[in-house]
């Protein structure tokens, strides 16, 4: 059996009391963290003033304010920080929707309007709100979805995260996908 990955190895020692683990960790996460963050704000496009670093702080402030979880693995991880990537963007496009209806009414010039794009904030909450009712019916496609697509993790990872063959990781995203496109294709 394969050595387990080194953030694998720190995050089960920081789990267990170890604070140095915490500071070996904190640099390998970092970078993988900002490249995840880099990858949702590039899908956002130009409009989006969140930075990836800002994101990153703001996960990291979300994850470290949670009882600590029990982390099963590097992939357990990312995808615990996906998750909290998805939703902080998430409530953004709904605060920023909030706003376009009146909410927090200000000024603002014509140059300012151009760089804003209420297309990418109503697609994000379309899709969070389609990933949320295939939650409702089967969380482990929609868990797949969100670690793939918001975690950046290969199929490989997914499986391992979340104790499912290659092949099933597949079917879950391809079912998934259909679903996803179906939904989001009605509204």
């Amino acid at each position: 059996m394969a050595a387990p990955h080194p953030v694998t190895r720190l995050l089960i020692e920081w789990r267990n009391g170890d604070q140095a683990a915490l500071e070996h960790l904190m640099p390998l996460l970092y970078g993988e963290l900002r490249d995840l963050a880099d990858c949702y704000l590039r899908r956002e496009g130009p409009g989006c003033t969140l930075q990836p670093t800002s994101l990153v702080h703001e996960a990291y402030l979300r994850l470290m304010s949670q009882h600590l979880p029990d982390w099963k693995s590097r992939s357990h991880f990312f995808g615990v920080a996906a998750q909290l990537m998805r939703q902080i963007l998430v409530d953004r496009a709904r605060a920023h929707q909030a706003e376009k209806r009146g909410g927090g009414r200000r000024q603002v010039s014509l140059e300012d309007t151009a760089n804003f794009a209420p297309e990418r904030s109503r697609d994000l909450i379309a899709l969070d709100d389609a990933l949320n009712g295939l939650a409702a019916l089967d969380p482990r496609k929609s868990k797949v979805v969100e670690l793939r697509f918001f975690g950046g993790l290969e199929i490989d990872e997914i499986a391992e995260a979340l104790d499912l063959s290659v092949a099933t990781v597949g079917r879950e995203l391809r079912v998934a996908r259909a679903w996803l496109y179906r939904a989001m294709k009605e509204d």
